[in-house]
């Protein structure tokens, strides 16, 4: 007998539910065509489904994605750096609390305790006809990150090479859900001929057919839920392997806009503003943003960021603030909607002469026009690089505080994490620095503002 096996699979959602409604009711059809022919169907998730720039995931801490991915009858999910390291540790321990779903990740523990109930190096499913499925899935390896967060995370490919050859012989499939990005899919396909097929993500890539590595299948869907993943696997039951894997993608804007998809995303939008609906301070003036020079809402930040970490100066860029705050009352809804970005403050040590470095390379002029996607950062244009407590004089003699800087003497500054890993400034890669985990800018801007209008 030939058994065919559906795999729908999403991934990097990032909390854009433009087509969840249409994208959900389209594959619960064809899992119940595909039912009502006899071949079994699953349904999952490559990590990054929940993203804390949008206001109904930062308002329920995720637990709202838990919520829709709940509705949807989603089997198996994995975690990605989002859920992973943008939430404090009891919010992820918790956030898989009420899941009707298995997450599998091999490479996560919790540091100091034990694990939470949903972390399981892998899960097996099973088909009607007997046909066993090994689910294993990892994340992405941001150490630091993740230590600060009270979480163990390990070198993933080896964790998952080392649940493959625990459960190989249990099984007849195995798929892996890697929250990895490519490079380490097609690494991994070249060191495990054992899993059939690597469902990818992390790094946005699409694949509209798969990609053929070593007898391995990869997937990838893009992102913002701009594609669904259809996996069909045929597997022979009497010589007990598989005989064919195919890939197709479904471009979800194409897919028929369902009667209830208008109504659907502002009820999530409006539950979102309305839990955040909650005063944070009163302002006495209006504080502009600028996005190609300091504006009042800068020096604002600076004042808090600067007070906060007790560093020496502070830099970041002003494409950060999307928008003002208006004269009155200051909501969360609010702060969030000017900061929405999941960024972490860092401190860096760095030498005068460094500083002096660093603030020549802030005036490249392509910056402020650059349109910056990733390393956390939802606004949408990078915008005038500001730099606070430190600057040139007359003499281009670089001034720390409004004193002559000593350029062998070790400084602190404050800065965005989105610096730190190497894109802009090289040097902040290997510099000692701290993170502040895991207050985001806004939540610093809430607590401080105040103290600083």
């Amino acid at each position: 007998m030939i058994e065919t096996i559906h795999f729908f699979h999403t991934n990097d959602l990032h909390s854009h539910f433009d087509y969840w409604p249409r994208m959900q009711y389209y594959i619960k059809e064809q899992r119940l065509a595909y039912a009502k022919q006899g071949e079994p169907s699953f349904l999952l998730d490559v990590g990054d489904h929940l993203d804390r720039s949008n206001i109904y995931t930062e308002a329920t801490l995720g637990k709202g994605n838990v919520k829709l991915l709940n509705e949807a009858q989603y089997d198996v999910v994995t975690i990605g750096n989002n859920e992973g390291i943008t939430l404090a540790h009891e919010d992820l321990y918790h956030l898989y609390d009420e899941a009707n779903f298995e997450v599998v990740v091999a490479n996560l523990k919790a540091k100091d305790k034990e694990n939470p109930n949903w972390i399981k190096p892998y899960t097996i499913l099973t088909t009607k006809y007997g046909t066993k499925i090994g689910v294993v899935g990892a994340t992405a390896m941001f150490q630091v990150f993740y230590e600060e967060l009270n979480w163990k995370i390990s070198e993933p490919r080896n964790a998952i090479i080392n649940v493959v050859k625990e459960i190989k012989n249990q099984v007849d499939i195995i798929l892996c859900l890697s929250h990895l990005g490519i490079s380490e899919d097609e690494a991994l396909a070249k060191e495990c001929q054992e899993i059939d097929v690597i469902l990818g993500s992390h790094t946005h890539h699409l694949f509209l057919e798969g990609k053929m590595v070593d007898q391995v299948l990869l997937t990838g869907c893009g992102k913002f839920g701009a594609y669904t993943g259809h996996l069909k696997i045929q597997y022979d039951q009497q010589q007990r392997k598989v005989i064919k894997k195919q890939e197709t993608v479904i471009e979800n804007a194409q897919l028929p806009e369902t009667d209830y998809e208008e109504k659907y995303l502002e009820s999530l939008a409006i539950k979102g503003k309305e839990l955040l609906n909650q005063p944070v301070f009163r302002t006495s003036k209006i504080y502009n943003k600028e996005w190609f020079h300091h504006s009042n809402l800068s020096k604002l930040f600076a004042r808090c960021l600067l007070d906060f970490t007790g560093a020496d100066c502070a830099m970041f860029n002003a494409g950060i603030f999307l928008d003002g705050l208006n004269k009155g009352i200051v909501t969360k809804y609010d702060i969030h909607r000017i900061l929405p970005h999941p960024i972490n403050v860092c401190v860096i040590e760095l030498s005068g002469r460094e500083i002096l470095e660093i603030l020549l390379l802030s005036e490249n002029e392509e910056w402020p026009l650059l349109e910056l996607k990733g390393l956390g950062f939802r606004g949408r244009i990078f915008g005038k690089l500001l730099t606070y407590d430190f600057s040139l004089n007359d003499q281009n003699k670089l001034l720390i505080q409004g004193q002559i800087a000593d350029l062998d003497r070790q400084y602190r500054l404050a800065t965005l994490d989105m610096f730190t890993f190497g894109y802009f400034f090289p040097s902040f890669k290997e510099a000692k620095k701290r993170y502040y985990f895991p207050l985001f800018l806004r939540d610093i801007l809430s607590i401080l503002g105040e103290k600083h209008l």
